[in-house]
């Protein structure tokens, strides 16, 4: 049985985004944002065709400063979301996250971003915010390898403050360029959304047949110490 979250996130997806009012698109990124940093479901989320799509949407009905406002307010809620994966990682490890056979929610990922935190530390957790999968897992990973907290925090913010103004931006002011080709901006709108949604519904049946599967007891990965210093 699906979640109440997911069935939720998928029939916000339906609803048509590009004719949705700036009130709605509110939500859908502000929440968005904040399950991809903050919970598993987030790891089959859209989310930067998502701020994208916000972006070239928000274009056609506000200004700048509504924009940058949803932008400033999103990397917040993205920030608050890393930090309560992180709380999730140092409580409870990775154990919890995979699933034996799972196609996403498997022992490799978690090998795989454990691996990337231990090369790049805190640079790690600023460049996973551009990675779909890793950026909801590298709040954990950070959180069961007890990275100091500081130092994590630190990262969090200039990743969050990197990924989601840049791509809302990149959807508002990109579509500013085709603004005078109407035909344009309409395709460029619609097949935007059509991606994002399509996206969305597939993720969250990929979600729902992996956490079908049992837990894999055997992927705890060892805490190690991530507490390298700010760069």
């Amino acid at each position: 049985m699906i979640l109440p979250m997911p069935t939720l996130l998928t029939i916000m997806a339906f609803g048509a985004l590009d004719s949705a009012g700036p009130a709605t698109v509110w939500a859908i990124v502000t929440s968005f944002v904040f399950i991809e940093s903050a919970l598993i479901v987030g790891m089959f989320l859209p989310g930067d065709s998502m701020l994208l799509a916000a972006g070239v949407v928000l274009a056609q009905q506000v200004g700048q400063t509504h924009v940058w406002v949803l932008s400033v307010t999103a990397a917040l809620c993205a920030i608050i979301g890393n930090h309560i994966g992180y709380l999730i990682g140092r409580r409870t490890g990775t154990r919890v996250w995979a699933r034996e056979g799972g196609r996403v929610l498997n022992r490799h990922h978690l090998e795989r971003a454990h691996r990337f935190f231990e090369r790049w530390g805190f640079w790690a957790v600023v460049v996973a915010r551009w990675i779909p999968w890793v950026r909801t897992l590298a709040p954990v990973v950070a959180g069961a390898a007890r990275m100091d907290r500081r130092v994590f925090l630190v990262a969090s913010v200039i990743g969050a403050l990197a990924w989601v103004p840049g791509l809302i931006l990149l959807g508002y002011y990109g579509a500013g360029f085709i603004v005078g080709l109407p035909w344009l901006e309409t395709l460029a709108t619609t097949v935007i959304v059509a991606c994002f949604a399509v996206t969305v519904v597939v993720g969250l049946w990929r979600y729902h047949q992996d956490m079908r599967r049992p837990v894999d007891e055997s992927s705890d990965l060892p805490a190690g110490e991530l507490n390298q210093p700010v760069p």
